[in-house]
């Protein structure tokens, strides 16, 4: 079973090995996907750089701090009043949900606390309170109130962030970053001689690096997730066109087939519902269908993918007018790839990242407006061709 399950892997990578080659070496584009591979390379170790050098920086902040921390903790002097307010309001602003409603005195180490409180969290404020250095008497004149009872300084959607613990936290910080990502390098590299462990710990290991590398959650990473936004970015372009015939032109998406290379075509299907089918990875084409969900003539444009598509998305577009008559455009998009931001980065690889293809498609956008043509499919698209 063990030998069977390598010789699958080993045909799988063969396989990969052998796409990536015949890609690269294809005669008409594979010089430019070879040079941008390289780039792309370059920019990831120039990336990498950066962030180790966040991470040492990071690690010894945080190891002064501590050392700082440890030997305050050691004198015996009490703080005065005001320092001690402060530090009791930065720890209660975790504890409860509506911290601004809450008054703190303080007077000689005795912590008075008032105001309106939601009951089940009086317990979470007094022990963050007590925790704090220099604290020794608690006096308890809160306002207990039950969830619903009408309080207008507890009235809002405001929840308790609490302290998690930061490997549990979506965002890691630099030094953590540094610190899982090389152990599970060299958990991957170097793995048990034990056989029955070896193979687990490289998995580990191995997603222990993605996690640190890519700072996503595994969830989005490998896009298991019922949203949209396993992978976010956003774009700002100025046309020099007036806003009305820009937006006109971004509001029926079948224009976007004839200057966007990647896209292969874009057919309504219903009121404000249109089924896009793009080029993927490796010659490979994806279709889904998506919604217009909102439009404000001149101004905004959303739309969003619709429930079962392959890759799920969404987005918004605004349209600004500037002084001189122009169109200033902001847009804002996410997208779950399959394998989420896995896969992302594997288009990537292949020379079809979303973010730079979109990049060159606005290019040519503003092309079509400014010069009245532009190039796409490799033939010259002008703009008597635009559908209306």
């Amino acid at each position: 079973m063990k030998k069977d399950g390598n010789t699958a892997l080993g045909v799988m990578a063969g396989a990969a090995f052998g796409a990536m080659l015949m890609y690269l070496a294809d005669p008409n584009r594979g010089n430019s996907r070879r040079a941008s591979l390289r780039q792309m390379i370059a920019h990831r170790v120039r990336e990498f750089g950066w962030v180790a050098d966040k991470g040492v920086r990071d690690l010894r902040n945080r190891t002064r701090g501590l050392l700082a921390e440890a030997w305050a903790s050691t004198k015996t002097g009490s703080a005065s009043d005001e320092v001690l307010i402060d530090r009791v309001r930065a720890k209660i602003g975790r504890a409860v949900s509506h911290p601004s409603e809450i008054e703190v005195t303080a007077k000689n180490g005795t912590i008075a606390l008032y105001g309106p409180v939601l009951e089940q969290e009086i317990a979470h404020l007094i022990a963050a309170a007590h925790s704090v250095r220099g604290v020794h008497i608690i006096e308890n004149r809160l306002e207990p109130h039950k969830p619903g009872e009408k309080i207008p300084g507890l009235q809002g959607n405001s929840r308790r962030r609490g302290a998690r613990f930061e490997l549990l936290q979506e965002n890691w910080a630099p030094g953590t970053r540094l610190l899982v990502g090389t152990g599970g390098a060299i958990a991957l590299a170097f793995p048990s001689r034990n056989r029955n462990i070896a193979m687990p710990a490289r998995i580990v290991g191995g997603l222990l690096a993605a996690r640190a590398i890519a700072n996503l959650p595994l969830r989005r990473l490998f896009g298991v997730v019922p949203s949209r936004r396993a992978v976010r970015f956003q774009k700002t372009i100025t046309i020099q066109e007036p806003v009305e015939r820009v937006f006109e032109f971004c509001s029926n998406p079948e224009n976007f087939s004839l200057i966007m290379n990647h896209i292969q075509e874009v057919k309504r299907i219903g009121e404000n519902r249109f089924r896009w089918t793009v080029e993927g990875p490796g010659g490979t084409s994806a279709t889904w269908d998506s919604r217009i969900i909102e439009s404000e003539p001149n101004r905004l444009l959303a739309w969003r993918s619709e429930p079962g598509s392959l890759i799920r998305n969404a987005g918004i577009i605004r349209f600004e007018s500037t002084p001189h008559g122009g169109t200033r455009i902001h847009l804002l998009m996410s997208y779950n790839p399959p394998a989420g931001a896995i896969g992302h980065a594997v288009a990537k690889l292949f020379g079809v990242g979303p973010k730079e293809v979109l990049d060159e498609d606005m290019v040519r956008m503003k092309s079509l407006f400014e010069h009245g043509k532009t190039r796409a499919h490799g033939r010259i698209v002008r703009r008597d061709q635009l559908i209306v």
